[in-house]
């Protein structure tokens, strides 16, 4: 299963540069990430090579962080997709918390990356195979 790791970081000027910096020494290639302001702190949302060892240097720096089970499903960049697999989902009850979305160039290949209401209690892998997209493994994501 795909990992995402969640900081909750201080919304002061520094801080994701101490974070970055952190990773850097870390040898951790960051692949994707999302920044939520909730006013006095922020939720930095991080795709990485390396989700374990990214976890344990942002806690060394003294991060509150969590690693998060994600899906990370292919969706091809067409119009319509993005509503083909949310109905897939939501036809068989399963709420989506989060996601967040890029697409992969030249080849125009997106990848949609959803946290799913209590992931582990459903069958939203085997819903999204049979809408005929693709989940990518953890190893997959992390070497895109």
């Amino acid at each position: 299963m795909a990992k995402q790791l969640n900081v909750f970081v201080d919304n002061r000027a520094g801080r994701l540069k101490s974070i970055s910096e952190n990773l850097l020494k870390s040898n951790i290639d960051i692949r994707a990430f999302t920044i939520q302001d909730k006013g006095e702190y922020g939720l930095l949302k991080l795709l990485v090579d390396k989700p374990s060892e990214a976890y344990l240097a942002l806690a060394d720096l003294g991060c509150a962080c969590a690693l998060k089970d994600i899906l990370a499903i292919y969706v091809p960049d067409k119009p319509g997709n993005f509503h083909k697999l949310t109905t897939a989902l939501a036809d068989h009850n399963i709420n989506i918390i989060d996601a967040y979305g890029f697409v992969l160039q030249p080849h125009n290949k997106g990848v949609c990356c959803l946290e799913i209401e209590n992931l582990a209690g459903t069958n939203a892998e085997e819903i999204v195979t049979s809408a005929g997209f693709s989940v990518l493994e953890d190893e997959e994501l992390y070497k895109l």
